[in-house]
């Protein structure tokens, strides 16, 4: 039988000794796991070249899974739409949807890899947040992570990065992410 790995993330246990025992302290909770925490992360492209060129559709799929470590998934339009030229059942982008080790991963190499390499960036905008506690994040180049290489890159393209927490409204969810050191402006 094979033997279960150990690994734990850094941000992980960042969280567990350092940020959740700051975050009880000041939201004023007595219970550790009613405190705000990360649930997943859910990224997305969006091609709209892929109508001309579904090829474009699977190296965005291809890029996204280097990018995540995880297989991105092609999605397909829903329903015809006469004046984009799209058909039902047509590969339009590609998402992918992180959870535990790889999403506490994801989040460590974005914020402190991928943010520092956007060019002219002022900081995360703290009217991105939903009302109910997700952070929603467009990024106009993919080749931001390091794991694309930008001679290799057949296109640029961009990319939402949706982060989704338990807190129940953006005050908590912008204390939790302030404390995973996500760079917002003032």
């Amino acid at each position: 039988m094979a033997e279960k790995s150990t690994y734990t993330p850094r941000m992980k246990v960042l969280f567990e000794e350092q940020i959740r025992p700051k975050l009880m302290q000041e939201l004023g909770y007595t219970n550790p796991f009613a405190v705000p925490a990360l649930d997943k992360v859910v990224l997305n492209m969006g091609i709209g070249e892929a109508v001309a060129d579904s090829k474009k559709a699977t190296a965005a799929a291809n890029d996204l899974t280097r990018i995540a470590g995880q297989k991105a998934v092609v999605t397909k339009a829903r329903k015809a739409i006469a004046n984009f030229k799209i058909r039902e059942g047509q590969a339009i982008g590609a998402k992918v949807t992180l959870r535990k080790a790889r999403m506490y991963d994801f989040i460590d190499r974005f914020v402190n890899v991928a943010l520092p390499r956007v060019r002219d960036f002022r900081g995360l905008s703290p009217k991105s947040f939903d009302g109910r506690g997700n952070l929603t994040i467009g990024i106009k180049e993919h080749i931001i992570f390091p794991e694309i290489d930008f001679d290799k890159a057949e296109e640029v393209w961009g990319m939402d990065i949706v982060v989704c927490t338990t807190a129940k409204n953006d005050e908590e969810a912008r204390a939790l992410l302030a404390a995973f050191n996500f760079p917002f402006r003032q």
